[in-house]
Formats: structure tokens, sequence, C-alpha cells
């Protein structure tokens, strides 16, 4: 007898969100060795996965201390984002004159190329902390300006965008600003500012990553840039390709992570985190 289609067993859908993309890396990887091995393409041009893969091996004691630098300034800047966009959200929302007087400037300090003005942050926090962490602390700087407006915008929209019918409704039960913004605002918030986390954790990445870019043409020595920046000036292409993979999958594993972190948060309340049959 034919199952009706309510009684057929419903399929994992992490199951195929992991083992779709997996295939299609699998074969991506295939077709890149093979293309490589017949047309005798040389290493310091394109190097093979296998060649990429054996070098992450060998150099891995070089590599991973550099990588674990870049994290630390990810981290720290990423932080400070957090922190201080969240700060000034709330500040905007407490007042309009405070937001409509700043946010330009927000926007202005996000639209700044970082390549530009890493160099002179660099310079003026090396006369401000002379010593060896001043590298440091621009290198967190840099990356800081990049991931901070993604949380303040987020933040802010999220603030403005508590339903204005129950905000009339504390008003009529005088609370007061912050019994509004602690008990209604911030909730109302959450998603977007969970969202506005996992962009930030992306850009605090590449913030990091291209101040490292801009020290490393000035001779310091910091973080996993670098030694992309080395290896490419070495033609040590098989290297550069390590490195890079190695950056690209820290920054998959932060936006997972604060994927995670978000569905956790927002599992029993919030329609983009509800599980639902459909």
């Amino acid at each position: 007898m034919a199952l009706r289609e309510s009684d057929r067993p419903a399929a994992n859908p992490l199951s195929v969100d992991v083992l779709a993309p997996t295939l299609v890396g699998i074969l991506v990887l295939a077709l890149w060795e093979i293309a490589v091995r017949v047309t005798h393409t040389p290493p310091y041009l394109l190097p093979g996965p296998i060649l990429v893969a054996q070098t992450l091996v060998s150099d891995w004691n070089t590599l991973f201390p550099s990588l674990l630098i870049t994290l630390q300034i990810t981290l720290v800047a990423f932080i400070a984002a957090v922190v201080s966009g969240l700060l000034v959200a709330i500040l905007f929302a407490q007042s309009k004159w405070l937001e409509r007087s700043l946010f330009p400037y927000a926007v202005v300090l996000q639209t700044t190329p970082i390549v530009a003005i890493a160099p002179l942050i660099i310079l003026w926090v090396r006369r401000v902390v002379p010593d060896e962490s001043s590298t440091f602390v621009s290198l967190v700087i840099c990356a800081w300006i990049v991931a901070f407006f993604p949380i303040l915008s987020n933040t802010t929209l999220g603030l403005n965008s508590a339903d204005h019918n129950l905000i009339n409704l504390f008003q009529l039960y005088k609370a007061s600003p912050w019994q509004t913004l602690l008990y209604l605002r911030l909730p109302s918030a959450m998603p977007y500012f969970l969202g506005g986390l996992r962009i930030s954790g992306g850009l605090a990445l590449i913030g990091a990553v291209v101040a490292e870019f801009v020290a490393g043409t000035g001779g310091t020595r910091s973080g996993i840039a670098y030694q992309i920046l080395i290896s490419s000036f070495n033609l040590q292409i098989p290297r550069m390709f390590a490195a890079l993979i190695m950056t690209t999958a820290l920054g998959v594993a932060i936006f997972l992570i604060l994927t995670l972190l978000s569905d956790q948060i927002l599992r029993n309340w919030h329609e983009s985190a509800v599980k639902r049959e459909n």
C-alpha cells in the first residue's frame, strides 16, 4: 500500500544544506586539479589543490601563529565595535537631535577607504604609543572603523522600529524613556542587532587583513596578511594560497558562530528563527 504524503519521513534539511555545498566543493576542487595537471600550469601561476594542501601542512607551524595574531586583532576590534556601536545607537534612540547631528559622520567614517587612512592611523598611533604595542593598537583601530557602522546602523534601525502602539501604551502608563528602552526598544532591536553582528564579524576580519597589508608594506611583521604579502613577493604561490585558505576558513568560522548565537537567542520567539514544518 502506498504511503500517504503525511506518512513519509521528512527529509533532514540540515543534511541537504551540508551535503549539497560539500559535493559542489569537491567537484570544483577535482576540476581545478585536473585542469592544472592537463594544462601543465606551473605552480607559481596556479598551484593545484593537492599542492596547496601539502604546503598548508608543511608550513602550518609558521602560518598558524600568524593567523592567531590576526584573530586576536579581529576579536578585539569586533568587541570594541559591538560595545561602541550599541552604546551610540542607544544614545541616538534617546535623542533624535543627537542622531540627526552625528549619524552623517558615521556614514562618512564608513565610506572612507581604510586603505587610504590606515598609514595615517599607524603613524599617529606610533607617536602616541611609542612601543611595540603601537602596531597592534593601530591595526585594531583600522579594523574597528570597518566593523563599527553595521552595528550602529542595524541597532539604530531596530530601536526605531518598535511598535508605536506599544510605545504609546508605555507612555500612557508613564514609563520613563529608559524603561521603554529596556523593556520595549531593546527586545525589538535584538534581531537587527544580531544581523549587524554577522556582518560586522566578517568586516572586522577584512579590516584587520587590510590594515596588516598596509603595515606589512611598511616592514612591520603582523598577522596572516604579512605571510600572504611575503609569499607573493617571493613567488611562493602555493604558500600564499594556503594562507588565503586559512583566512577564508577563519571568516567562515566567525560567521557560523555568530549565526548559531543568533539562532539560539531568537529561536523561541522571533519569526526568523522559529522552526516550522513548511
